[in-house]
């Protein structure tokens, strides 16, 4: 059981006033968040432009490792980002400064090259799953028992709902037989409810500026080490 940090996204610029979208702001910010508890980093890289970018990986990983040494760093490979397949397989055989996992969102359909390239090159891979056809494809796959993890990442904002999404990608797992560790999140107004089954359900959980910029109780939070800090408290409680 980690509480990872996703500190970005790909949350527009005036989402939050600490939203880290240089390199330099990712690495400061997720020192702050290693010194406030987290376990493991998710970041979305960003281009000069300020757009998301896999190009950009090299650069940012590289600043994150200088500033939290020995904390695993990962990185998005959403389809959006380069919205082009040839593009984005050409960016992640062109890293050079490897992330440690990558996460693949098993709803696009070149989902499956994607991680046979994150494997190849040595990069784990977190499969992320939003709603049950999505754990369906993933069960089918040969090479399911090779990923870091599974996500449960349910982006439905109405927490019924969510929560009987989560649990039916939960009970495919289950029946596959699939014994991967488990990393579940919402957005919004799912992400503290979701903390907390997390921690009752012995799984991962992660926060931070990507998933959501309020705490429990609705306010707005300073920053992501805030939201971390919250988090780990209800994991270590």
């Amino acid at each position: 059981m980690i509480v990872q940090a996703c500190i970005n996204g790909a949350r527009p610029r005036d989402f939050h006033p600490k939203l880290p979208l240089t390199a330099e702001a990712m690495a400061s910010d997720a020192a702050a968040c290693v010194a406030a508890g987290v376990a493991e980093l998710h970041i979305h890289p960003r281009g000069t432009d300020g757009r998301e970018s896999l190009a950009a990986v090299d650069a940012t990983v590289l600043a994150v490792r200088r500033t939290c040494p020995g904390t695993l760093v990962g990185v998005s490979t959403g389809a959006w980002i380069e919205n082009d397949v040839e593009r984005t397989r050409a960016a992640i055989a062109g890293w050079r400064d490897l992330p440690d996992y990558a996460s693949v969102n098993l709803s696009e359909p070149d989902a499956p090259a994607v991680m046979e390239l994150l494997r190849q090159r040595g990069v784990g891979i977190e499969a992320g799953l939003a709603v049950v056809a999505d754990a369906e494809r993933f069960v089918a796959l040969p090479g399911r028992d090779q990923v870091l993890r599974i996500l449960i990442e349910i982006d439905i904002p109405d927490l019924s709902a969510a929560l009987d999404e989560a649990h039916g990608i939960a009970a495919v797992l289950e029946r596959a037989g699939v014994r991967r560790p488990i990393l579940l999140h919402g957005v919004d107004a799912t992400v503290w409810p979701f903390v907390k089954l997390a921690h009752r359900q012995r799984w991962s959980t992660r926060v931070g500026l990507e998933d959501g910029k309020t705490l429990a109780d609705g306010t707005v939070a300073k920053d992501n080490a805030a939201i971390v800090a919250a988090a780990v408290a209800i994991f270590r409680g």
